[in-house]
C-alpha cells in the first residue's frame, strides 16, 4: 500500500453568529470606509487577511438573520494598542444581497445619526 502525499484541504470557511441589538453596538461595528459595507466582529479566534467567512448578522429591532458570505479585511490582535477590542473587520462581498443589507444597515443607522455630523470612522 502507498501513500499518496496529502494535498491541503480547502478550509470550508468559519461560521460567525452576530447579533447586534443596539444602535450604538451597530454603529461601533459598521465599516462605512468598505465600498460594499462591512462589519467588524469581535473573536479570539485567528484569522487572515483574505480568509473567507460566513456571518449570521442579526440587526437591532429586526428578527431577520442576514448571511453574508464575507472576507476578512483587517485583524485587531490581542493587546492592540489603544485597548482596541480583538477582532477582524469583514468585507462584504460585491453582489446584490450585500447591497442591500449596506442599505439597511445606514438605514437603520440614518435615524441614530441625524443630528451628528458624519464621521470618518473605520
Amino acid at each position: 500500500m502507498s501513500s499518496t502525499p496529502s494535498t491541503p484541504s480547502v478550509a470550508r470557511p468559519s461560521v460567525i453568529q452576530l447579533a447586534i441589538k443596539e444602535k450604538a453596538a451597530l454603529y461601533a461595528a459598521y465599516i462605512p470606509l468598505f465600498g460594499e459595507g462591512g462589519i467588524f466582529i469581535p473573536t479570539t479566534r485567528e484569522y487572515r487577511l483574505g480568509d473567507d467567512v460566513y456571518v449570521l448578522l442579526s440587526l437591532p429591532d429586526d428578527p431577520q438573520r442576514y448571511p453574508v458570505a464575507g472576507k476578512v479585511a483587517w485583524v485587531t490582535p490581542a493587546k492592540a494598542a489603544g485597548s482596541r477590542t480583538q477582532g477582524v473587520g469583514i468585507r462584504f462581498p460585491k453582489d446584490e444581497k450585500s447591497r442591500l443589507l449596506k442599505l439597511k444597515i445606514e438605514e437603520t443607522l440614518g435615524g441614530h445619526l441625524a443630528s451628528e455630523r458624519p464621521t470618518q470612522t473605520i
